[in-house]
């Protein structure tokens, strides 16, 4: 049996760097395209930075505080009813830097005042952001992290979960300000989901991962357990050696990619991953007919 190699200790600190560089660099991004295109044009285009424009635009309340507000309960509360996050430390970086770079960047001029430009660029502008702090596996809080609450004890998925979060706040962007501004924030939202699958591994939102790994019991249990996705053993051969080399398929949602690559990685360094887009998914956690 071929010896499994050891992990250096600068490998991992290396990665640990990157990863908090990623949320770091995607956060201020985020704040920034928020400051400059989102905010000043009232374009709530979901997420709790939505609800800090509505509350800013209606009540002068400074967006940073309203974020600051929201979203540190939001993870204390997630942390005492999920357990715990993983990456709890990069959800918490991302979830204190983001306000923080909103409060340095908010008396920057902003850079259009043509609603539609800003919704086209503040959304590429969030997209890629929140892009960055994906790869890391980490968030920012906000509606993801409301949506994995709401899914763990209630069943509906975290794509759907954050849909409606953000149909409500885009709900109450059209009452506060006008069914035209709520389009422009539905453009918003829409480019932003869009970045954020080129910024990541793709353009489609389920994506398929083709496991090789000589690992298969451990990482089978731990995408059962704690991606909680299922998991199915295909039948294969090694082209060259002819042994037997079962690969697992798993379905993911596109937010799911880098916590699946990284939890497949932490058991086997050497495992082979191939990612591809899926065009339609049906079934139990993703579209019912």
């Amino acid at each position: 049996m071929r010896r499994k190699k050891r992990r250096k200790p600068s490998q991992g600190l290396a990665r640990v760097l990157i990863n908090v560089l990623l949320v770091l660099s995607g956060s201020a991004i985020v704040a920034i395209a928020f400051n400059l295109f989102l905010l000043p044009n009232a374009i709530a285009s979901g997420g709790l930075s939505g609800f800090a424009t509505i509350m800013y635009q209606v009540f002068g309340f400074a967006p940073h505080i309203t974020l600051y507000a929201l979203n540190i309960p939001l993870f204390l509360l997630g942390m005492l009813l999920l357990g715990g996050f993983r990456y709890g430390g990069m959800t918490l970086a991302g979830t204190l830097f983001l306000p923080f770079v909103v409060f340095l960047t908010q008396h920057w001029p902003p850079l259009t005042t043509e609603p539609l430009l800003a919704a086209i660029f503040g959304g590429v502008g969030v997209g890629t952001g929140l892009g960055l702090v994906f790869r890391s596996g980490a968030s920012t809080g906000g509606t993801d992290l409301a949506a994995q609450i709401i899914h763990k004890y209630t069943g509906v998925s975290l794509g759907a979960g954050v849909f409606i979060m953000d149909g409500l706040i885009v709900g109450m962007a059209a009452i506060a300000f006008s069914i035209e501004f709520a389009l422009f924030a539905l453009i918003g939202l829409f480019i932003t989901g869009k970045t954020i699958d080129i910024v990541q591994i793709g353009f489609g939102y389920d994506k398929i991962a083709f496991i090789i790994t000589e690992e298969q019991e451990k990482i089978k249990k731990t995408i059962l357990n704690d991606v909680d996705r299922g998991v199915t053993k295909l039948q294969a051969y090694g082209g060259y050696t002819e042994d037997d080399r079962p690969v697992l398929m798993c379905v993911v949602n596109r937010n799911e990619i880098p916590f699946l690559r990284q939890v497949v990685q932490d058991i086997d360094r050497d495992a082979f991953i191939v990612v591809t887009n899926a065009t339609e998914v049906l079934g139990r956690g993703f579209k019912m007919e």
